[in-house]
Parts: C-alpha cells; structure tokens; sequence
C-alpha cells in the first residue's frame, strides 16, 4: 500500500483532522499558507502546526507547497536572499521531522481552471479549464493581442465575447486571476499585466537557467538534511498567457534530475496535471522515472477532444481518460523494487487530489477542488484498487 495522505488547509480548513482521521488518511498535507514567498518559515509556526497534526492522530508527512518566488524563477535582484531563506526553512521543517518538501515552478499563476462549479452529469460539481474561455479571457478581457491561439480557438472566443456580460466577465477574471487553494498570490488585471511584464522576452531556456541555478543551491542542503524535493507539474501543463513552462512532460522531468542528480530531487507525480496532456505516458513515466517520485497526486481528468487539445474537466477518480488502475499498478512496483534494494524510503506518499463537490459538500464551503466527501470517495475507491493490486 502507498502511505495515504490528505491536503489540509490548516486550521481554518473547513474539513477538520478528525474528518481526515475518520477517511482513512493516515498522514496530512500541507504548509504554511500565510508566510510571504522569500521568507523563512518561523520555527515556532512549524511547531504549532506539527503540534495541532500529532494531536489529531496523524502525521506531516509533505509539505506542499514551499512557495518558490517570483524573485526566484526570474532570477530577480534578491533571488539569493530567497535562496537563502528558502534553506532556511528547509533547516527548520528538517529539525521538526518533516522530510517530503513539495514545490513548484510556475511562473505568475499556480494551477488555474475557468469554471469551479462545472456541472457533471450526475449533478456533482467539478473543476474545468476551457481553453476557448481562457482564449477570451485573454483577448478581451486582458487585452493581450500577441497569443498562440489557433484560428479555431480564436474565432469560437470571439463569438463568445459577443454575448459576454459584466458578471461574466467578473466571475471568469475571479477564477483565473484570484488564486486557487494552496496559490501563493492573487492579482488584479492591472497587478496581473505588471508581473508578465516581468517576463517579457523570456523563454523556456532562461527559466530553466533559473530553475538549474535554484537547484544548485537547494539540493545540495536538501540532501545534506536528509530531505526530498519533489517538483510538481505544471497545470495545466502547457504555456499559458505566452509564459514559459518547464515541468509539463516527461522530457521535462528528466532535464530536471540531470540538472541535479541527487537522492534529494525528485518528482511529485500529479496523475492529473500531466494527464491532461494526451502525449505523455503517465504508466511508462512511472516505469522510467518511478525512483525519482517522492509523492504522488492521484486524480483523473477527462480530455474532452485530443484533437483540439486544451480543453478538460476533473473526473471521478477511476474514471476519466487515464488508465487509474495502470498507474496504481505502476506506483505499486515501484514501491516494491525499493523494499527489495532496502530503500528507507520505499512506501511512496499519495493523496487523493480534487473532487466532485455533491451531497453535504456544498454546504461545507470547502476549497474548490477539496471537498470532504468527493475526496473520501477517491481515497476509498484508490484503496479499493490497492488492496485489489495486492492481492
């Protein structure tokens, strides 16, 4: 069995530990999601939080995310500083005994969707990323005129804006610029223009330049502590707003081992994030890439036409276009070429990610993406495949 985990947005979270508890979850996710990016995490919020985890029966087991800055990824003035301070909270989640460390290297937005209420089938609610929306979003309501869209996509976001109203164009500018769960910043259209601005003229080379020279610093502290990185995908994992993205295929992941070859740089593999992308392999990535993964996301997501790529919604956990079942099975081999090699760290973290908002959810006012029960079913229905797995 993989350790299983569950995303806790900290005491204000709506789905408390006992709930986690009563899930099955026998370790929590999850940060300090109040500390600014470049700053130290305070050693005596590390030990409150670790503190209220213990007290609930349950174990930090990853810490996602470490927020890595802006100042980092474009090799800012103070990019050293945030290096520095970055270490720096790695010393003090090391002396606390948490050992994963999730990060990402997106720039300007985390993970991004167009709708946070799209309606199933079943009358559940789900995350989507409609590309022809975030194409509107761009040109007219952004104003961005120089995008990659194709014709196709173009000419269906121009006909949409015909009808676009105000509370539209509010709620689509909301979902996009205001920060999901775990995101570190929120923008507003103007503060939104500045930061990619920011990055006028860069391309993947240079903030993979950026992200070598974060690595060179890190890993070497990582290891020395006896610590996991573990990188997440881009999501989507592909260029938004013209911005360069660098951690969206499985090509992308093995520059990232070979900037920094070390026990200590890994892979968080988010089943979701790379299989909203039709050409990337998640079963063969497990088997080519497995020792590197530190922490697993299990989710599935239906890609709604491979031929007009870009457009997905979260599906239910064994259900969607990723073969959920192969990737379990992969995961699972993986652990036990590990055991068989004495890997101290064999058994591999996984978590349950999003889930179908239905039932008691709705009146829970959870995170989009996390409700109780949508995530408890997943865990179960994981556990199920587990445990058929093994036998």
């Amino acid at each position: 069995m993989m350790r299983q985990t569950w995303r806790w947005f900290g005491p204000s979270d709506p789905v408390t530990l006992a709930d986690i508890r009563q899930a099955g979850a026998e370790g929590v996710v999850t940060a300090l999601y109040d500390v600014p990016p470049g700053t130290p995490w305070p050693v005596d919020q590390i030990a409150t939080l670790k503190a209220k985890i213990d007290g609930g029966a349950l174990t930090w087991d990853v810490v996602e995310s470490l927020p890595v800055s802006e100042a980092i990824r474009t090799n800012a003035t103070d990019a050293d500083s945030h290096i520095q301070a970055w270490i720096a909270s790695l010393e003090r989640l090391a002396d606390a005994g948490v050992q994963t460390v999730c990060y990402n290297f997106m720039p300007v937005l985390d993970w991004t969707r167009t709708d946070l209420t799209w309606t199933t089938p079943t009358g559940a609610h789900a995350l989507r990323f409609d590309l022809v929306d975030f194409a509107l979003f761009d040109r007219h309501i952004l104003g961005r005129t120089k995008t990659q869209y194709t014709d196709a996509v173009l000419e269906a976001a121009a006909q949409r804006a015909v009808t676009l109203t105000d509370a539209r164009a509010r709620g689509l500018t909301d979902t996009i610029l205001a920060g999901l769960p775990g995101a570190v910043e929120s923008w507003t259209l103007d503060s939104f223009r500045a930061r990619l601005d920011a990055y006028a003229g860069m391309d993947a080379e240079t903030l993979r330049a950026n992200l070598r020279r974060f690595l060179s610093a890190v890993v070497p502290a990582a290891e020395a502590l006896g610590l996991r990185l573990c990188a997440h995908p881009d999501d989507p994992p592909w260029s938004l707003f013209g911005l360069p993205r660098i951690l969206s295929t499985e090509a992308d992941y093995a520059a990232l081992i070979a900037m920094a070859p070390s026990p200590a740089n890994g892979i968080t593999f988010c089943s979701g994030s790379l299989g909203a992308r039709p050409d990337v392999d998640l079963h063969g990535m497990v088997k080519r890439l497995g020792t590197h993964i530190h922490f697993a996301h299990l989710r599935n997501v239906t890609r709604e036409d491979d031929t007009l790529p870009g457009t997905f919604h979260e599906a239910e956990h064994l259900t969607g276009s990723t073969d959920m079942v192969a990737v379990v099975s992969a995961l699972l081999d993986e652990q036990r070429a590990r055991q068989a090699a004495g890997r101290p760290d064999w058994q591999i973290p996984m978590r349950p990610d999003h889930g179908w908002h239905f039932a008691d959810d709705r009146s829970r006012h959870t995170a989009p993406g996390y409700p109780l029960i949508g995530r408890l079913k997943g865990l179960a229905e994981l556990r199920g495949v587990m445990h058929a797995l093994a036998r």
